[in-house]
């Protein structure tokens, strides 16, 4: 809903006396500004200006990174939703002493907790239904995901360092034995059914080969899971092979942020804070590519895999640190402004991209003309068009800023 008052999830100790006024961390809000206009520049259209030249590396490496890899791996895009799925684990710790410090109970602090949770899956529900005949009853979506898992986070808050570590290790322990558990498809299998070729070049091969698309665990469970729901005709697969039961190690990825969250809170120097953030960082990357290099679990982000968490969350803990340094150490706070804009009404420009951009797109064609965005040539109009449109959103965004309109659930 609407607020005026400034967002409290990213308030300091020191302001959660009763009175004071929240003292945010302008790292948090300006890589949390920087996730939102990763997500939104998808505007570019970088593929297409790639494809208008094919010969030319710098577009086709900047398309490759505003793309999802097939399977195995990662591009700067597949970090957006654990990068998003992060930063509301760094949170908790920060809004659970805000409203403490006010004088609210964790009773009433639990059934806010699960209304933000309900009213989470249900945006996402109804934001993957927008064009379609009946709701579309599927939950990969972001907001869902992390919806799904958010009251289990929030319980998580109030224990202590060993429990929330301990329940990281079962998470992931437990998420990676449903897979290696479960059956590889037989030689009589309808590969059909899964809507993947059976020679299909990304499949993976020995033991990686219980994480391959739509044969694993959780395609197993949304067959069963999924079709509960009414639909217009029997859910079999999903085509990009995400998953409902993703939710699991996406909390994972919460936790992360959780633990990273307290580690802000605990140490009020900022090159205490860099350096724990760091050791994270590089901590998890190792573990994620050595899981992933031994065979025994494959990097992949779109069934979010044990190995996923660790790899993409060592990309966060690296990336909170360089915030934390450069915004918060360094005072680059101004440099950091419009992504600060942003990232401090998230759940909007979420929002706004996925209801606006074709609004938006629509009256810059038909008021200023399609030909305008062919100054450059028509290999170049998507990605100028593209610009006009982010500029838009961030406008409209400063707008809700400047006169403190926060979106908050």
């Amino acid at each position: 809903m609407p607020s005026t008052a400034v967002p409290d999830s990213i308030q300091t100790p020191a302001a959660a006396a009763p009175g004071a006024r929240p003292a945010r961390l302008a790292s948090v809000d300006a890589f949390r500004g920087l996730v939102m206009m990763l997500m939104m520049a998808e505007v570019l259209a970088l593929q297409r200006v790639a494809d208008a030249f094919p010969g030319s590396e710098f577009w086709a490496f900047l398309a490759h990174h505003q793309s999802h890899v097939p399977w195995v791996g990662a591009s700067l895009h597949d970090l957006i939703q654990p990068a998003f799925s992060f930063l509301v684990g760094v949170a908790v710790p920060f809004s659970i002493a805000g409203r403490l410090a006010r004088g609210s109970r964790f009773g009433g602090l639990f059934v806010h907790a699960v209304w933000r949770s309900l009213v989470l899956i249900a945006l996402g529900i109804f934001l993957r239904s927008i064009g379609r005949p009946q709701t579309n009853f599927t939950f990969e979506d972001t907001l869902t995901q992390i919806g799904l898992g958010y009251t289990f986070l929030f319980l998580l808050g109030w224990a202590s360092p060993r429990v929330v570590w301990v329940a990281l290790g079962v998470i992931l322990a437990g998420y990676w034995a449903a897979f290696a558990l479960h059956p590889l498809p037989g030689p009589e299998f309808d590969w059909a059914q899964a809507g993947v070729a059976q020679d299909w070049p990304h499949h993976l091969r020995g033991f990686a080969a219980h994480w391959n698309k739509n044969t694993n665990f959780a395609w197993a469970f949304d067959r069963w899971f999924l079709n509960l729901f009414p639909r217009q005709e029997m859910f079999l697969h999903n085509t990009g092979g995400y998953a409902t039961l993703s939710f699991i190690p996406t909390l994972g990825t919460m936790i992360l942020g959780l633990i990273a969250g307290r580690w802000l809170q605990r140490f009020p120097d900022t090159v205490d804070r860099v350096f724990h953030l760091l050791l994270a960082g590089i901590a998890g990357l190792a573990l994620g590519w050595l899981l992933d290099a031994t065979g025994a679990c494959p990097n992949v982000k779109r069934i979010w895999t044990p190995a996923w968490v660790l790899f993409s969350g060592g990309w966060c803990f690296l990336l909170l640190a360089a915030f934390c340094a450069t915004v918060d150490r360094f005072g680059l706070k101004a440099l950091a402004f419009p992504l600060i804009v942003v990232g401090m009404n998230s759940i909007a420009a979420y929002l706004m991209d996925w209801l606006f951009v074709g609004f938006i797109r629509g009256t810059l064609d038909t008021h200023l003309g399609a030909r305008c965005f062919e100054a450059m040539g028509s290999g170049y109009a998507p990605l100028l068009r593209g610009f006009a449109v982010l500029a838009v959103l961030w406008f409209l965004l400063l707008w809700m800023y400047r006169r403190r309109l926060f979106l908050k659930i």
